[in-house]
C-alpha cells in the first residue's frame, strides 16, 4: 500500500505540472483527492492492514493529500496568472485607432417646423400654453359655440372616449380653457395633437399636429390678423409670400377666414404643388366670435381678438417640398437624415 501511495504521488505530481489550464487542474484534483477518487479508494483500504500498521499509513495518506494540495494551490496560482496575462493580451486596445463611425441623430423635419414656428410667435409676444388631448365635450365643442346636436359636431368626426369625453379634434379647447381662467390681454399659441376619423392618404392622418393662435384686447382687428399672419408667412417661407383671405366659416370666429400663402415651392408661378394657381391653401382665422367670448365669461363690448388655426404637418410640406404627408410617418432614415 504504501508503494502505490509513492507512485500515485509520483505520477499525480507529473500530472499537476504537465497541466496546461485551471480546468485540467481540477480534473485532476477530482481523480486524485476526490470523494471517489484514487486517495479516498485507498484509504478505504486500510481496514485490510494489520492494527499496528494503520497510524503509519493514514500519516502517510495524510502526507500526500497535503503535498498533492500544495501543488494543485501553486500550480494553480502560476496558471491562473498566465490566463490573465493572455486574456489581457487579447483585449488590449489600440487606444489611437480611431473609432466606430456613429451617425449623429437629428430632429423630426416636423419638429424643425414646429420650433421654427414657435420661434416665430414667441418672438411676436406671444407664449406658449399646452392642454389635455382626452378632452371635455364643454371645451371642444360647447364653449367654442358649438352646441350638442350642432352638424359641425358630424363634420368633424371626433373620437368619442365618453359621452361627454373625446380626443380633442382641434387644438382650439386651450384657448376655451385660456380664457375662462385668465383675463385680458391674452396673447397665446397652443401647439399639439389633435384627431380625427379621417383615412391616411397623402394629405390627411387620423393623428395630426395644429397649432392655435389667440389674441383678446381692447380694439383688435382683422387688420391686426392679417398683419400677424403676413408677418409669419415671411418669417417662415421668405420675403415674398403674401396671404389671402377667403370668407369661409366657422362657429367659433365671425367674421372667418381660408387663409392662403403664395406658393413656397413657385413662388405664386404656378407648379404641380399650388395646381397651377400659385396659393396654397394653409390655415383658417377669424374674429372670435362674441358669443364665445361671452360663454368664456370675457365682456364682448370691451373686448374682441382673433384666432386661427394651421396644421403643423402642412406648414413642413410646404416648407420642405415634401409631396406626400405618409413620408413623415414611415421612420423611413432615408428620408429623416436629409433634415438636419
Amino acid at each position: 500500500m504504501e508503494k502505490m501511495l509513492r507512485e500515485m504521488r509520483e505520477r499525480v505530481m507529473q500530472n499537476i505540472k504537465e497541466a496546461r489550464a485551471t480546468a485540467n487542474l481540477e480534473q485532476i484534483r477530482v481523480a486524485a483527492l476526490g470523494k471517489k477518487g484514487e486517495l479516498t479508494a485507498l484509504l478505504r483500504g486500510m481496514g485490510k492492514l494489520p492494527p499496528e500498521e494503520r497510524p503509519k499509513m493514514g500519516q502517510l495518506v495524510n502526507d500526500v493529500r497535503a503535498a498533492l494540495e500544495t501543488e494543485l494551490e501553486k500550480r494553480a496560482a502560476e496558471l491562473a496568472e498566465k490566463e490573465k496575462a493572455a486574456r489581457l493580451a487579447a483585449e488590449t486596445i489600440d487606444v489611437t485607432l480611431p473609432g466606430p463611425e456613429r451617425s449623429a441623430g437629428s430632429l423630426h423635419p416636423m419638429n424643425i417646423a414646429l420650433r421654427k414656428m414657435v420661434d416665430i410667435f414667441v418672438g411676436m409676444g406671444y407664449e406658449e400654453v399646452v392642454g389635455p388631448e382626452v378632452e371635455y365635450d364643454h371645451y371642444n365643442f360647447e364653449l367654442l359655440n358649438v352646441p350638442k346636436n350642432h352638424p359641425a359636431r358630424d363634420a368633424q368626426d371626433t373620437f368619442y372616449v365618453e359621452d361627454n369625453i373625446v380626443l380633442r379634434s382641434q387644438t382650439s379647447p386651450v384657448q376655451a380653457r385660456i380664457m375662462t381662467t385668465r383675463k385680458p390681454p391674452i396673447r397665446i399659441i397652443s401647439p399639439g395633437r389633435v384627431y380625427r376619423a379621417d383615412e391616411a392618404d397623402a394629405t390627411h392622418s387620423p393623428v395630426f399636429h395644429q397649432m392655435e393662435g389667440l389674441v383678446i384686447d381692447e380694439n383688435i382687428t382683422m387688420g391686426d390678423l392679417k398683419g400677424t399672419l403676413d408677418e409669419f408667412a415671411r418669417q417662415m417661407y421668405g420675403e415674398g409670400i403674401q396671404t389671402r383671405f377667403r370668407p369661409s366659416f366657422f362657429p367659433f370666429t365671425e367674421p372667418s377666414a381660408e387663409v392662403d400663402l403664395t406658393c413656397a415651392n413657385c413662388k405664386g408661378a404656378g407648379c404641380r404643388m399650388c395646381k397651377g394657381t400659385g396659393w396654397i391653401e394653409v390655415l383658417g382665422a377669424g374674429m372670435v366670435n362674441p358669443r364665445v367670448l361671452e360663454m368664456c365669461g370675457i365682456d364682448s363690448h370691451k373686448y374682441s381678438g382673433f384666432a386661427f388655426g394651421m396644421g403643423v404637418e402642412r406648414i413642413a410640406l410646404l416648407k420642405y417640398n415634401i409631396p406626400n404627408l405618409r413620408y413623415l410617418y414611415e421612420n423611413d432614415l432615408r428620408f429623416l437624415t436629409q433634415y438636419r
